[in-house]
């Protein structure tokens, strides 16, 4: 008995260490930090953010990089590669690899679900084309939605949809726009405004209705997710194990700038073959 009691814990601790486990149909990353190991499928339709990944993980790209953002009920964000061997007063996640990838929006069919893989970028005002960092990505751990809320996130979508183009249509008639302020012509600035919301109103109908489809609004309201973020961000995978390790490591405490006060890295990633 003692001899059989042996063999299993020597099983146990040769195993432990590796991503290996059983096989998943498809591309499976493995993650294995700090807290533990967290495999990642990769979408095959996103081929540009899975191949671009695929190419960070065979070069060793995220071996040692932190998590250096972590927000609970939100998500963890790691791929800085300044973030290895960073000092612990050190401001993260500026860090790149020189280039970006172009945003790879399958949508409704990938969404901001707990346990979506998504690609981290700069924000519209400086990538008005939300291309995707080429190298940072988060896993979203989100919160649960009523649809009350979810009534409201539509809206508040298509509302900052009419306000981009209202800023567009508006940024081509600025000569009009300082004349009638010049001639102090309240009446023709209102005219203006009500043409231009015209157009608006004649655009928005060109454009996908932001309309959250059944699955979407199951997921949302019983594992939660952030989906304030669909249509913005680059879906590229999901986790299909190890969302306990996601768990632990957005409870982990944070000091400036949602940096953990204890450093969690990604130890090493790797393609399960």
């Amino acid at each position: 008995m003692k001899k059989t009691v042996f063999l299993i814990l020597i099983t146990l601790v040769l195993t432990s260490g590796s991503c290996a486990g059983k096989k998943v149909q498809g591309t499976v990353v493995c993650l294995e930090t700090s807290y533990g190991k967290i495999k990642v499928k990769l979408y095959p339709e996103t081929v540009k953010h899975r191949e671009n990944f695929l190419k960070l993980v065979n070069q060793g790209f995220y071996n040692g990089v932190l998590f250096h953002r972590v927000i609970a009920s939100f998500m963890i964000q790691a791929g800085d590669p300044a973030s290895k061997n960073a000092a612990k007063d050190a401001m993260l996640g500026s860090g790149d690899v020189g280039y970006t990838v172009p945003a790879e929006f399958i949508y409704p069919q990938y969404y901001h679900k707990h346990g979506a893989l998504a690609a981290a970028r700069e924000g519209d005002d400086v990538n008005p084309k939300k291309a995707s960092s080429g190298c940072q990505f988060y896993i979203v751990q989100g919160k649960t939605f009523t649809d009350q809320q979810l009534d409201s996130i539509e809206k508040s979508k298509e509302q900052k949809q009419e306000a981009r183009l209202f800023q567009d249509i508006l940024s081509t008639k600025q000569d009009e726009v300082k004349k009638y302020k010049a001639e102090r012509s309240q009446a023709k600035l209102d005219a203006l405004r009500d043409t231009i919301l015209v157009q608006v109103h004649a655009s928005m109908k060109k454009y996908p209705t932001y309309k959250l489809s059944p699955q979407q609004r199951a997921d949302y309201k019983t594992i939660g997710g952030t989906p304030h973020l669909d249509g913005n961000y680059t879906v590229f995978g999901e986790v299909i194990e190890g969302m306990d390790i996601v768990e632990m490591i957005s409870k982990a405490k944070t000091g400036a700038n949602d940096r953990p006060v204890e450093d969690i890295k990604v130890i090493k990633a790797e393609v399960l073959k």
